[in-house]
């Protein structure tokens, strides 16, 4: 890399900082030869559960020179999400609700996205190329962090930032210029900064975290919710009210208590919705599904698996004697869909209503 690059990767820190990244620095472009070998093993022990994003094609995933040719450096950024636990919700109060996990309340990535296009656009008018590479299976987002010291893994796989904590969104902008590096960190290897705490180990509701630092993604509930086919029976009931996303090993973590304890999080936008009411879901069509909550990752955009979702969740949240959850159970009892009359199935159980259950069997041994 450049012993000087006129002050210009000063400047772009400085950009991405004015922009409202909690923390910016620079890397070198080249292949992250470590993180190719971890995903490939990984891979080959099937921790990956079918999960695409960045196992998809770690060949790929793990050479920055894929994105932009002749890349050279990358500068990497973090987004806060950290918000107070006052937020928004969907439905009346006494409506079962579930639950949606931080960085999905509200389109993180989009402003991180937008705090990193006047980098980009900087570089561009300086007669640079560079490409904004944010929630993209093309980079692993934490290996470019982690090279750009702006923290290490934690024994739940998370980029923590030194005295900030996990709770942050990550991207790059891939560019041809050759940049100075951001003065190394001392920062401790995978976990090694965690010391003996295996909180978020213990926390995990699946046992996802046996392997410090390495997450089987057969098991994590963050994943699952976004797998397709059916939500595994052996975990159904560890989802308890989640709907999308899991939270659990970044809520017990002390680092992240820490700096709420130190800064307290800012309240959480009018954007911002955590819980989303699980009858009002269940009700809504397909257009009005995708219109509210198309910015998750739905399997192929199919809204079935948010009915999956909220019918495991409302079998563990829900009151079986609630006139309201009963009717919703038996529409999707009679469904044509025999994954959803299995959940539903699976639900009423949970709820005690076996009653219902009765002429629904057929339907639910079609499930594919």
């Amino acid at each position: 890399m450049a012993e000087d690059d006129g002050g210009l990767g000063a400047v772009l820190t400085g950009l991405g900082r004015e922009a409202g990244l909690a923390a910016v620095g620079i890397g070198a472009a080249t292949v992250f030869e470590e993180t190719r070998r971890v995903l490939f093993e990984r891979k080959g022990r099937g921790l990956d559960g079918g999960m695409q994003f960045t196992y998809r094609n770690p060949e790929r995933s793990t050479d920055p020179g894929r994105i932009l040719a002749e890349a050279r450096s990358l500068v990497v950024g973090a987004w806060s999400y950290r918000r107070g636990d006052e937020v928004g919700a969907t439905g009346p109060a006494h409506s079962p609700r579930g639950e949606v996990a931080r960085y999905a309340r509200a389109d993180h990535y989009a402003s991180l996205r937008r705090a990193l296009d006047p980098i980009a656009g900087h570089l561009r008018a300086a007669g640079w190329r560079a490409t904004v590479v944010c929630d993209d299976n093309a980079l692993v987002d934490r290996a470019a962090a982690h090279r750009a010291g702006l923290g290490w893994f934690g024994k739940n796989s998370l980029m923590l930032l030194p005295g900030q904590g996990s709770w942050f969104v990550l991207g790059s902008v891939v560019t041809d210029a050759l940049l100075r590096p951001t003065a190394p960190v001392d920062l401790p290897s995978h976990g090694g900064g965690c010391g003996t705490c295996t909180r978020c180990q213990d926390a995990c509701p699946t046992g996802a975290l046996a392997e410090a630092g390495s997450v089987d993604a057969r098991r994590c509930l963050a994943w699952l919710v976004q797998a397709p086919g059916p939500f595994p029976v052996e975990f159904r009931r560890a989802l308890g009210g989640r709907l999308y996303g899991c939270d659990e090993c970044q809520r017990v973590c002390p680092i992240n208590r820490v700096a709420d304890r130190k800064r307290p999080p800012p309240p959480a936008g009018a954007d911002e919705v955590g819980w989303v009411d699980l009858l009002d879901l269940l009700d809504s069509s397909d257009d009005e599904l995708l219109a509210a909550h198309g910015r998750w990752y739905i399997p192929g955009r199919d809204p079935r698996y948010l009915r999956r979702n909220a019918l495991v969740a409302l079998g563990n949240v829900g009151q079986g004697s609630d006139p309201s959850t009963e009717r919703a159970l038996r529409v999707w009892l009679r469904a044509d869909d025999a994954m959803l009359v299995e959940h539903a199935q699976w639900a009423a159980r949970e709820l005690g209503r076996h009653d219902l259950v009765e002429g629904s069997s057929d339907r639910a041994a079609r499930v594919p």
